[in-house]
């Protein structure tokens, strides 16, 4: 497995692969891997023939009073996993690599699928996304790039900017992956003590009550996001942020469940905040 840190590197293993005539595969992250990554890992294996994940803690998807510095950053270990799945190459730059002295290009989504769920919170996390990922697509030559539907969110986005601007990659949502608890797995999860830990598991089981009202019938969005509060409400360690229920992929407003839409949460537990969703229909 070859790691790169620099642009002219990265493209340069790019650009050799591109020539032999190879599909290659993208998987951008900021590190700190567990389960969920490597499952993207395989899938992206499954479908290309060379793999490029990216490990980079993008400053420019976090607020002033975010958790940037603290994020978990473990590459040694990280480097290890991905070998264990077959990855290719490792692109890990830098921040200064990425953006130089003088940068001031940005790629802003200025649509209402930015303003609401996570960007209604976040007002600069989409354009510091979709910014790193147009970069990394550029940079790596992609065909196909993988995201988790845990950030089901981030994939509409990054679909809108790829079809707006033209890039010729794929984007592949590949499905949730949980600890056996039910917990959707994160990298924040580290963040969190035993007792929290335990306290997070409101997230996965508001959602499956709601599914299973859905499933049993219940298709008013009002009353199946009572369902999803009610439960965190009654987790004294957790506070929410939100909980919406959109049409999906188009993430419009809906009375009734009469569409493919997604139930979609974020919970502070403690100080920790965390996100998980459930596509309905």
């Amino acid at each position: 497995m070859k790691i790169f840190r620099t642009v002219k590197e990265m493209q340069a293993f790019a650009g050799e692969q591109k020539k032999a005539g190879k599909v290659i595969g993208l998987v951008p992250t900021m590190g700190a891997l567990h389960e969920g990554h490597l499952t993207l890992m395989r899938a992206a294996k499954a479908k290309c023939d060379v793999v490029i994940a990216s490990v980079f803690v993008n400053p420019t998807q976090f607020g002033p009073n975010e958790d940037y510095d603290a994020y978990p950053r473990r590459f040694d270990e990280d480097c290890q996993k991905l070998e264990s799945v077959g990855v290719d190459a490792v692109f890990h730059p830098e921040p200064s690599e990425m953006y130089p002295e003088g940068y001031c290009t940005y790629v802003n989504v200025d649509g209402d699928i930015t303003h609401k769920l996570c960007g209604a919170q976040r007002p600069i996390h989409f354009r510091g996304v979709a910014t790193v990922v147009t970069k990394l697509m550029n940079i790596t030559r992609a065909d196909e790039a993988f995201f988790g539907q845990k950030d089901a969110q981030q994939v509409v986005v990054v679909r809108r900017f790829v079809s707006d601007l033209n890039i010729p990659v794929h984007i592949n949502m590949v499905p949730i992956v949980r600890e056996e608890s039910g917990l959707a797995r994160s990298s924040r999860n580290a963040y969190l003590s035993p007792e929290e830990k335990q306290a997070a598991l409101v997230l996965s089981r508001s959602l499956r009550k709601a599914k299973a009202a859905y499933e049993g019938g219940e298709k008013d969005v009002e009353t199946l996001k009572s369902i999803v509060t009610k439960e965190i409400q009654a987790e004294p360690m957790a506070s929410i942020d939100y909980v919406d229920l959109f049409s999906f992929p188009a993430l419009k407003p809906i009375q009734t469940v009469d569409q493919e839409s997604l139930l979609a949460i974020a919970v502070r537990i403690g100080k920790t905040r965390l996100i998980d969703n459930v596509i309905l229909g």
